[in-house]
This record gives structure tokens, sequence and C-alpha cells, in this order.
């Protein structure tokens, strides 16, 4: 989904969520809590949830000039599903914007908005911090796109394979600093 090079054509994910948490019944309570009562039951945010930028100073080498921006925001779009948005700001201030919502089962999906990348993906998670994506584009297969998050949880690293114009395959790695 990013311009040009066969990297930053990324149409999809980005976001932010919060840990949802159930709530108890409406009869009344005691003023302590049992022990069972004291943690609700949540669900774990994942790492990937929140806004990532582009560390532009990190580019590959062999990429070719780069965006002006980049960035993907995860978000928990509920019922199992997540939404990932990307936003990329060319040099020219123009501005593509690509979005999916998905669920991590490797299943096929329709993207939204600028789809130079990919009109389609497949989203798979073998990993709570690993994240595999698979682009595809008319009828043959765009790139294929994994990521990964730091045990901090402030870099996520996009490692992406593709083949340039003579078919020569490559992989090239992107850095990303979480901003929310």
């Amino acid at each position: 989904m990013l311009f040009s090079s066969p990297l930053v054509r990324l149409p999809f994910f980005a976001g932010a969520i919060a840990t949802a948490s159930m709530c108890g019944s409406a009869i009344a309570r005691p003023a302590t809590p049992t022990p069972q009562e004291s943690a609700p039951a949540t669900r774990e945010a994942s790492p990937f949830f929140g806004k990532w930028e582009l560390d532009l100073s990190r580019m590959p080498s062999n990429y070719g000039p780069p965006p002006k921006r980049v960035t993907f925001t995860f978000e928990d779009a509920g019922s199992g599903n997540w939404l990932t948005s990307v936003e990329i700001t060319a040099q020219d201030d123009s501005v593509r914007h690509a979005a999916a919502r998905y669920r991590r089962d490797g299943q096929v999906v329709k993207t939204e908005g600028d789809d130079i990348d990919g009109d389609r993906a497949a989203v798979e998670s073998p990993a709570p911090n690993v994240l595999v994506m698979n682009l595809g584009n008319g009828k043959g297969l765009a790139s294929v796109r994994v990521y990964a998050i730091s045990a901090d949880g402030q870099e996520m690293t996009e490692s992406a394979a593709g083949a340039s114009g003579d078919g020569t395959p490559f992989v090239r790695n992107f850095h990303f600093r979480r901003i929310r």
C-alpha cells in the first residue's frame, strides 16, 4: 500500500483499543467482593492495538524514495474482528487510505479504500505478537507481510516479501514505533 516501491504498498493494518471487561449482573453485591468477584473477566488487549508510525530513518537501502509518513492503526472491531487502517502520505502531501476488517483465521476479506497493494487479504496470527498477512491483487499474489511486536511493545517490525519486476525475490524490513 505504500508508494511505488514494493514495500509501502500496505493497504491495511493499524489501530487502537482498550481492554474490554464483562459487567456483573444488576443484583446487589456485598460491599466487600469475594475473591472470585475481585478480578472481573477481561480480554487481554493485543500488543498490536494502537497507532504505529514508520521510522523513516531506518528504511531499507534498496527501497527507493520513501513516503513522507506512514501510520498503521490496529483496533478491536468487536465480535472477534480486527480493523486495520493505513494512511500513507507521499512526498507531495497526497494521502492514500486503506483498511481491512478481518478475523485472524486466514480467511479472505476484501480491502477498503486504496487497493494498489491489494484488493483482498488473508490474516493469521500464529502467536500473540505476530501477524501474517497475504495480500492479493486481481487474481494473483501481491505480497506477504509478517508483523512482529517487540518484547517491550514499543516497536513493530514489518517483513515484506515479494518479487522485483524481473522476478527476483526479496524480503525488506520496516520498523514502526508506537505513537499511541
